[in-house]
């Protein structure tokens, strides 16, 4: 029986730089239609356990489901993770090795493949863009506070009206969207009935954590990061602390929190009580982001609403 090998693929906008793991070998392909038909071709010819390949920003996206298309198993892999495996093994950095550490990574971590859903990809290119439009919108609003010349402030003003228009739309097509899809629609339905949780977040949640409900609570808020990790050694007990994860979402639970802790009851008492102790308010808002998250997490598994009671009956 043939040897299984991993492969790995790093991205960049001109090239696909494929490598395999336990077996070395390596070969380039430009990223173009003919270079990822090649590639399916090279592929084909070779017992594969699984494709990996790092988050670049949403250039890798377009391999991801060619590849997952073609009915094989495909990760995207955090490039923080890679980077520390990679940086405990060689300091060495070029395409080829890159494209060779992603594959042991692979190998040696556990994970679950891309499962292709194109109404839940629609949905997440909408709220990136909206998330774009809004960062630009930021921007302008701060520089134009610098600004002495009337006449710039009013051209500023005029951008921002018109990025906060097309954001309007983008929200009403981002609604549309959601409403197009029964699952989509029922986790949105329960992701909003928690209070806290509105539009924007519960869009982002579906979209940039397609994991909730699906994974253990542990693991989800490893994945947003929202879980505190130790930083003790020997009789030294340090803080704990929050790493890593995906930054977009950690912002938007940030905002959730900051709304719960004066609006959700169940929140608000948790926080209160997290500050009487003495905790500082960040610290404290952490604390109900991940309780927020663990508790949509539980919604989302067992499909059950909001319950300020207890939020899920568990069998």
């Amino acid at each position: 029986m043939a040897q299984l090998l991993w492969i790995g693929i790093d991205v960049s906008g001109k090239w696909l730089d494929a490598a395999t793991w336990p077996a070395t070998t390596h070969k380039r392909f430009a990223y173009t239609d003919e270079g990822l038909a090649a590639l399916l071709a090279w592929l084909a010819g070779r017992p594969v356990a699984e494709i990996a390949m790092e988050a670049t920003g949403g250039i890798e996206r377009r391999l991801a489901y060619v590849l997952a298309d073609a009915g094989l198993a495909t990760r995207v892999l955090n490039p923080k993770r890679v980077r520390d495996f990679v940086s405990s093994i060689t300091a060495a950095k070029n395409d080829r090795i890159d494209a060779m550490m992603i594959a042991r990574f692979a190998a040696v971590v556990p994970g679950a493949p891309l499962q292709r859903d194109a109404a839940r990809e629609a949905l997440a290119e909408l709220v990136g863009l909206r998330q774009l439009f809004s960062g630009h919108v930021t921007a302008l609003r701060n520089h134009g506070r610098l600004l002495r010349a009337s006449a710039l402030r009013v051209q500023i003003a005029s951008q921002v009206r018109a990025l906060r228009a097309r954001m309007q739309q983008i929200s009403r097509d981002i609604e549309a969207t959601i409403t197009a899809s029964a699952p989509l629609a029922a986790q949105c339905a329960l992701l909003r009935s928690m209070p806290g949780v509105g539009p924007v977040v519960s869009a982002g949640l579906i979209a940039r954590l397609p994991e909730l409900g699906r994974l253990s609570a542990a693991k989800v808020a490893a994945l947003v990061g929202v879980a505190p990790y130790d930083d003790d050694s020997g009789e030294r007990s340090g803080k704990r602390r929050i790493s890593g994860g995906r930054i977009d979402l950690r912002n938007l639970l940030y905002m959730a929190a900051l709304v719960a802790s004066r609006r959700n009851p169940v929140m608000q008492r948790f926080y209160e009580r997290l500050r009487a102790r003495g905790k500082p308010a960040k610290v404290a808002l952490v604390a109900v982001m991940h309780k927020m998250l663990n508790r949509l997490n539980a919604m989302v598994h067992t499909g059950q609403p909001w319950d300020p009671a207890h939020v899920c009956t568990r069998a």
